[in-house]
């Protein structure tokens, strides 16, 4: 048994940040419907690395998930999406404000078909406001919060993230607020509408950015890979030619640090006691730790720092992922049957349950795969269904 037995979701978003919502949800046990369109499908199948014009993305973004291709441009496949939703616990959709209500699947018409219905809408910038009908994606929400111009070189241009950590965040942001609505629908036999614009969760990791400039009119600046709130935390290279990293966000932790490298003297000043007092003095601090790692190995280094606990990683890129024993230990990457390319590798569930752990059954599956049993569940007959395929409404 899984989490999410028994609830049914519609994914009918694309690319990232919606999807990945449907996705945690599936990983505990979600019956996900993923909608795509029945010729261009979802946009995310031709992001990054292929295999044989097999998108990688898409077998982690889309598994767990049964496919269905449908048109709901279409008044046919209006109808369809309507039939589900009566069916269903939850709808996410990403489409510009006004693209459902146009289409005469509005929301509030979907809750009057099923008032238990949760329908999770996740824009770029909301569904009101000046800026709600434009076009957004992850990198303007990386750009707008504040992200970009705290990250990179202090000399350097603002830097975004070789990522969709934005997309990622909200994604994250929406399963929690779908998982807050079920509550509340235990409680109140009611579904709602959840309003999700992509340009805010991620405000909520940068810290008190905006209290701190109301209260004291500081506009956070680029620092690199230093901290802004303590010292020493940045990136070391080794003898070896190895990268480490090291946080010292403890008090204690930062004392053993510098003790280990040499300078116990430092422990002493005043300025030492807080992170934000070894801020000032960062160039000293991480000169002293710089040079001690220098000259040495990072084996050597690592062995060092474990000995007096103090924090230290080494910067993996993907090699090093596959070859890590604490990530082996922990299953975080499996290996999982694939229709098209036999197997396909892929990061594992987000975290362990006791009782009720979550799984990857399948990854993503080819267009329309499962768009017949979808439509025979909603009482489409063969006769009914094959119309629709060569009438185009549906794959």
């Amino acid at each position: 048994m899984t989490s999410l037995d028994g609830l049914r979701v519609i994914d009918a978003a694309t690319l990232f940040a919606g999807p990945s919502a449907a996705m945690m949800l599936g990983d505990f046990g979600a019956d996900v419907i993923k909608i795509e369109h029945p010729r261009r499908g979802d946009p995310s199948r031709g992001h990054g690395a292929s295999v044989d014009g097999v998108g990688l993305w898409w077998k982690t973004l889309s598994r767990n998930k049964r496919t269905a291709a449908v048109d709901m441009s279409r008044p046919e496949g209006q109808e369809i999406l309507r039939r589900l939703a009566e069916r269903s616990d939850v709808l996410i959709e990403n489409f510009r404000p006004g693209t459902l209500e146009r289409w005469n699947l509005a929301p509030e018409d979907l809750l009057e078909l099923n008032p238990r219905l949760i329908v999770a809408r996740m824009t770029g910038f909301g569904q009101f406001g000046p800026m709600a009908k434009r076009p957004g994606f992850g990198t303007l929400a990386e750009a707008m919060s504040g992200f970009a111009a705290m990250t990179g070189e202090p000399d350097g241009p603002p830097t975004l993230p070789p990522l969709a950590l934005a997309d990622g965040i909200a994604g994250l942001a929406m399963s929690y607020a779908i998982m807050v609505a079920l509550r509340a629908r235990e409680q109140t036999g009611r579904g709602q509408v959840i309003d999700l614009a992509i340009i805010e969760p991620i405000l909520g990791l940068l810290g008190p950015q905006m209290s701190a400039y109301k209260a004291l009119g500081v506009v956070p600046k680029r620092t690199g890979n230093r901290s802004s709130s303590n010292a020493p935390r940045n990136t070391y290279r080794t003898r070896d030619g190895r990268w480490l990293a090291i946080s010292t966000s403890a008090q204690p932790i930062a004392e053993r640090v510098v003790t280990l490298v040499g300078r116990p003297d430092l422990v002493a000043e005043p300025w030492f006691a807080s992170g934000h007092g070894r801020v000032q003095h960062v160039d000293e601090l991480d000169e002293a730790v710089a040079s001690w790692i220098a000259e040495r190995d990072a084996d050597e280094v690592i062995a060092r720092f474990e000995e007096v606990q103090a924090a230290v990683a080494p910067i993996y890129d993907v090699t090093d992922l596959a070859e890590d024993p604490q990530y082996a230990a922990l299953g975080t990457f499996v290996e999982v049957p694939d229709e098209e390319l036999g197997s396909v590798t892929m990061q594992n569930v987000m975290f362990r349950m006791s009782d009720t752990p979550g799984e990857i059954r399948w990854p993503g599956r080819p267009l329309g795969r499962d768009t017949d049993e979808v439509l025979g569940e909603l009482d489409y007959s063969g006769e009914r269904i094959a119309a629709l395929r060569a009438d185009g409404v549906i794959a």
